[in-house]
């Protein structure tokens, strides 16, 4: 099974490295790509895979993330994006554990590590496509094409259109994907037996093996199941030997029929069914786990998915294609979200961008056919397999078997880049070999083009350490993207500077006129900086356009209260309440309509409903313990203060509420304790000095009650009351130290 050294391999201008200095010049080169995204921030996805995701935290039972999707969201909820990916989330979860707690620096540094050793591996995968499987008396993998595996290994380590796979902690997914993807692969070249000359002997145990790790390359990403194609291809163009161009004229013409017997001699059909068979339990296992079906995107996700006419919606997807290959190269415009508008559909035939469609194919028909008719059989199954291992990880991606979420997606590549890469050295390599005047010539342009992507790789990966730079960095790339100016104008507005978020929302609504989140996020802008009536127009839009929008109606309450729209934004909120059962802020928000109201005992059920629905709901608590304080019921004041300061032994707010009705309770010591506590808290809160002292002036501790009334008025000199207080003692003090002889 032995091939001889690649004729053309010398010719790479490489040097010759042994096989361990090679994975580890690959694998440096790989660091060197991505090690400035090593401290970057929790970007992007990270926030719903990672930072909200409680599949991650150790209170949480470990069989939740069996049960649970990606994001945290169990399976078979409606609402599910139905990513089944449990062996990633473990990875999150140790990362937490071992961390003490989410800090990013250890998620990014696995990442990285991980795209070395994947980079490193692909030495291996490499050499077995290109030379051919041996081994030696080691029973380590014989590389027949050092210098032209190690250039293919070194392009897919540099590669830039992996920074989202890598330098995006989400981007785990498709690491370790890859990863078992490599170990499967490699596992079944195991397979075949190198003692003898006998074709018909392989192991039915690493077959297992490699299905085992197949499956595991699944629970990491769904991707995982289409290494069983490269085992395949590679069991037929390799271990089999089979000419796929001489296979077709004879099933085609009927000439010379195929010998099934053969093919049951090498134990092909074998092999063949136990792949299958394990990929269709593989497949279906994964549709029980799904539950409630495939999940649903919308128009704004995939919107070529969506055209009615089957030959436009056949030639957006040709489109996307052709621009995923333009990502693979030239790598230099990457955004991190290609939907809403970034890329227009094409709606005629007469459309300039039917050109690249073309090309592609002129391309891939060009590669196809010098795969499969070359008179020379090493380069037939070179070029086959590089094709295969281009175009297979691919497929799930492309929306023939079913609808995926998104237009352009970078870390879909991950794999595929490999087979790009395989083509893109075996070409390099080939180039050497014909034109070996021009050798000088070639040799800078590998070493150039290694250079560019090794700086687009840094700078990229330099754009993924925060979203600011992420979100910033994609206005150039996609400006008609409704999503990147939301995202922008979000990270804006979460820093302080409405005034510029306002702005990139309504960019946000102008390109993408149904947007219902940018509006209502624009809408909560508008309310705070008190332009109710703009306010209002935005939210009962966004309303309008998504009727179980729970959050907009919430919002659209709020305003309509500011207004005093009291019968409307009593109506907002119980349809915020409708759509979203366990809603505690809006239970607390309508617990303040019905307090300005005067509707007491409403406004008690709803904050009491926002807190067993929220136990620490610190806002929510204080106001009861307000309301009945300013309604006189202050043993009713005093059991509520003290069941919250049960759950949130630690809140200020509400040991200053409880100490004020202590102290009208004249339980002036527990009183006192409780400012007291509050102030080691909180030593700058004014409010809570300036009512210690009215505390101390009844309690007869007038020394104390001028020294925190002094504090109160120098931490905020024009607070209501306590000038006036403040004034009354030193008379009171004065008169004192008259009638003292």
């Amino acid at each position: 099974m032995a091939l001889s050294e690649v004729y053309w391999d010398h010719q790479i201008p490489l040097p010759k490295l042994a096989p361990v200095q090679a994975k580890v010049t690959v694998a440096l080169v790989a660091l060197l790509c991505f090690i400035n995204s090593y401290d970057g921030e929790f970007v992007f996805d990270d926030s719903e895979a990672i930072v909200n995701n409680k599949d991650l935290k150790p209170t949480t039972p470990l069989n939740n993330i069996w049960t649970n999707d990606f994001w945290g969201s169990n399976l078979s909820s409606n609402s599910s994006h139905k990513s089944y990916r449990p062996l990633t989330v473990l990875t999150f979860r140790l990362n937490y554990l071992l961390a003490g707690g989410l800090h990013p620096v250890g998620f990014h540094v696995l990442n990285i590590i991980l795209h070395a050793v994947i980079s490193a591996l692909m030495i291996d995968v490499f050499a077995i496509l290109i030379g051919g499987l041996a081994y030696d008396e080691k029973d380590r993998i014989l590389n027949n094409a050092p210098k032209t595996s190690l250039l293919a290994a070194l392009l897919f380590a540099a590669h830039p259109v992996h920074t989202e796979s890598v330098a995006g902690i989400v981007g785990r997914a498709d690491l370790l994907c890859a990863l078992f993807f490599q170990l499967s692969f490699l596992t079944y070249c195991k397979a075949f037996n190198r003692g003898s000359d006998r074709d018909d002997r392989f192991s039915v145990q690493w077959v297992a093996v490699s299905l085992l790790l197949c499956a595991a390359a699944m629970l990491c990403k769904e991707q995982g199941i289409t290494v069983l194609g490269v085992n395949a291809a590679f069991d037929v163009l390799l271990i089999c030997n089979v000419n796929v161009y001489e296979l077709s004229q004879r099933l085609l013409l009927r000439k010379n029929p195929l010998n099934v017997s053969d093919m049951l001699r090498t134990g092909l059909l074998t092999r063949l069914g136990l792949m299958g068979l394990g990929g269709l339990s593989m497949l279906y296992a994964r549709w029980r786990i799904m539950g409630t079906g495939p999940p649903a995107f919308t128009e704004v996700d995939n919107p070529a998915s969506f055209a009615e006419n089957i030959f436009l919606r056949i030639v957006n997807y040709n489109y996307y294609y052709s621009l995923n290959a333009w990502l693979l190269l030239c790598p230099w415009w990457l955004c991190f979200d290609w939907s809403m508008g970034c890329v227009p559909l094409i709606k005629t035939a007469t459309d300039w961008r039917m050109v690249w469609l073309l090309l592609l194919w002129c391309v891939l028909i060009g590669l196809i056919s010098q795969a499969l008719c070359s008179q020379d059989s090493q380069r037939r199954r070179t070029l086959t397999l590089g094709l295969v291992l281009l175009v297979v990880p691919f497929l799930p991606a492309c929306n023939i078997f079913f609808r995926v979420g998104f237009v352009i997606a970078e870390r879909v590549l991950y794999l595929s880049s490999a087979g790009y890469c395989l083509l893109l050295a075996y070409s390099l390599g080939h180039c050497c070999f014909r034109w070996t005047k021009y050798r000088k010539l070639l040799c800078v342009s590998v070493l150039a083009l290694l250079c560019v992507y090794v700086a687009r790789c840094a700078l990229r990966s330099h754009q993924w350490r925060s979203e600011q730079s992420l979100f910033t960095s994609a206005l150039s790339v996609c400006p008609l993207n409704a999503k990147v100016h939301y995202n922008v104008g979000k990270n804006l507005a979460d820093k302080g500077n409405t005034t510029a978020a306002i702005r990139y929302y309504r960019e946000a609504v102008r390109l993408h006129p149904t947007y219902v989140h940018a509006m209502n996020n624009l809408g909560n802008i508008l309310k705070e900086r008190n332009e109710l009536i703009e306010a209002e127009q935005l939210l009962s839009k966004a309303v309008s356009i998504q009727p179980d929008f729970a959050a907009a109606w919430m919002n659209l309450g709020i305003v309509q209260n500011s207004l005093q729209k009291f019968e409307e934004a009593e109506q907002s909120y119980w349809n915020a309440i409708r759509f979203r059962k366990k809603y505690p802020d809006c239970y607390y928000n309508l617990g303040r309509l019905y307090a300005d109201q005067n509707r007491h005992v409403d406004a008690l059920n709803a904050w009491r409903n926002a807190t067993v629905l929220k136990p620490d709901h610190s806002l929510a608590w204080n106001n009861m313990v307000i309301l009945l304080d300013n309604t006189g019921n202050l043993g009713q004041a005093e059991l509520i203060g003290r069941e919250a300061l049960k759950l949130l032994p630690n809140d200020h707010t509400i040991m200053f509420s409880l100490a004020n009705v202590l102290g009208k309770l004249q339980k002036y010591k527990e009183s006192e304790g409780f400012f007291l506590h509050a102030l080691r808290i909180n030593p700058n809160a004014a409010s809570c000095h300036g009512n210690l002292a009215v505390l101390y002036h009844r309690w007869g501790k007038l020394e104390l009650a001028k020294k925190h009334y002094e504090l109160s008025l120098k931490l905020d000199p024009e607070a209501p009351g306590t000038r006036d207080n403040y004034n009354m003692l030193r008379r009171k003090l004065d008169q004192l130290k008259r009638s003292t002889p």
